[in-house]
């Protein structure tokens, strides 16, 4: 395959961009990418996203192929491999032969035996913040130039942009839908039991507190029950 030109990534990264910003959710965004990544960086034939949550713990999304969920498990397990470092140490990794890798000696074996030879990991981050990693896969040696490491890396920004908006974009949606179900649920207090607005929320926020559920776990509830109560 011929190399693109700045003029050709410009392009293929303005489609994909058009492409992740209609996406609806998360999850079809995290899709997006990875087929995107495999469709446009050069040697790449598999491709997932390793996402960083809330706790620490690392959870991969998205992947093209079971491969790509096996090895990620093998890096999870043993400690060790490039999606880790990458996320770890804020740079690429790239491996051109998995069976003779000295970097990661309890991973690379075991992650030679599915067949991958060559791994490609950049860390995926905006501001500082660090949300995981996008890894590529290919079971050719040496798959990954110079100039793809290059490219994707280009790639690999605009994917993490994409990202991070769809997380905001969840957020919001998820503190909208939450403030209209807490709304409603203080709507029916009120009318059963002829209190104020403020009344209603302070019943709601006691509750949460002793049943050590989420205000809007218990307003959702009382929605859905009310008509039983």
């Amino acid at each position: 395959m011929l190399d693109k030109t700045p003029a050709d990534l410009s392009a293929v990264l303005g489609g994909v961009a058009r492409t992740l910003q209609a996406e609806p959710d998360v999850g079809s965004t995290l899709a997006a990418i990875v087929e995107a990544a495999v469709d446009h960086v050069d040697g790449a034939a598999y491709a997932g996203i390793t996402l960083v949550e809330q706790d620490g713990s690392l959870r991969t999304v998205a992947p093209t192929d079971e491969v790509v969920s096996a090895i990620d498990r093998l890096q999870y397990r043993s400690g060790q491999g490039p999606c880790l470092d990458a996320i770890a140490e804020h740079r690429v990794f790239r491996t051109g032969d998995l069976t003779a890798e000295a970097r990661w000696s309890g991973f690379a074996a075991a992650a030679a035996g599915t067949g991958i030879r060559s791994i490609l990991s950049y860390r995926l981050f905006v501001t500082g913040t660090t949300l995981g990693a996008l890894t590529m896969y290919s079971g050719t040696r040496d798959a990954f130039t110079d100039r793809t490491v290059d490219d994707g890396a280009v790639f690999a920004t605009h994917a993490a942009i994409a990202l991070v908006g769809a997380q905001t974009e969840a957020q919001l949606q998820a503190a909208v839908e939450g403030r209209d179900m807490i709304g409603m649920a203080k709507g029916l207090l009120m009318a059963r039991h002829a209190v104020d607005p403020v009344q209603a929320f302070r019943l709601l926020v006691e509750a949460s507190q002793t049943t050590n559920v989420k205000l809007r776990d218990v307003a959702a509830w009382l929605v859905e029950h009310h008509r039983e109560m």
